[in-house]
This record gives C-alpha cells, sequence and structure tokens, in this order.
C-alpha cells in the first residue's frame, strides 16, 4: 500500500520561506505525478502546484514565481520550496499521487494522499 508523508510546515512570518517535503513509500514518482494541495479553513482544496516529470510541473496562479516543486528520485520525495509567504497561503498543506497514466491535470482527485501538514503565515 502507497503511502505519503508531509513534513516541514509550520509558522513563519509574512515574506518568510518554508521546504515542505513528501516522502512516498510504496510507489515510484517515475510512475506517479506527485502534487501539493491546500485547503484553508472553509474553503475547498485546491492544486497548488504539480510534477509529473522533471520538466512537466504546473503551479497555480497564485503561487506562481513564489513556489518551486522539485524531486529527488533517488530519495523518493517532492519538495515545494515556498518563498515570499503571504497570510492568504496559510493552509493544510496536503500531499497527493495519482498515477500517470490517469493524470491530466493537478486537481484533487487523486490516488493517494498524506495526512497533511499545517502551514500558518502571519502578518
Amino acid at each position: 500500500q502507497a503511502q505519503l508523508v508531509e513534513s516541514g510546515g509550520g509558522l513563519v512570518q509574512l515574506g518568510g520561506s518554508l521546504t515542505l517535503s513528501c516522502a512516498a513509500s510504496g510507489l515510484s514518482l517515475d510512475d506517479y505525478a506527485i502534487g501539493w494541495f491546500r485547503q484553508a479553513p472553509g474553503k475547498e482544496r485546491e492544486g497548488v502546484s504539480c510534477v509529473e516529470s522533471p520538466f512537466n510541473t504546473y503551479y497555480s496562479d497564485s503561487v506562481k514565481g513564489r513556489f518551486t516543486i522539485s524531486r529527488n528520485v533517488a530519495k523518493n520525495t517532492v519538495y515545494l520550496q515556498m518563498d515570499s509567504l503571504k497570510p492568504e497561503d496559510t493552509a493544510v498543506y496536503y500531499c497527493g499521487a495519482r498515477s500517470s497514466r490517469r493524470f491530466r491535470f493537478c486537481q484533487p482527485n487523486m490516488d493517494y494522499w498524506g495526512k497533511g501538514t499545517l502551514v500558518t503565515v502571519s502578518s
């Protein structure tokens, strides 16, 4: 059974940076697209960034230019570097995985999910 474990969340001030990690087990990054999603209180889960291969990445308009997704195939881990953080980035961030054969868009319809990590940006 595949498992995804997020880490790296925390409290940061406006303009600060955080790096989230998603460690995958039971699946290979060569076969799965990995995405970062977030859900703020009272809002639906939304796609933040996804990576299907080293050269196929997606970013939502709200984070483009501030967040960077990357992956380490040897460690089976995907990272989300978040810079210039804003209070509106506050949310629980989830890591999701979907088979590359079925992945089309960075949407919250993943096959596997982690439990999430909380990111809070204070002003």
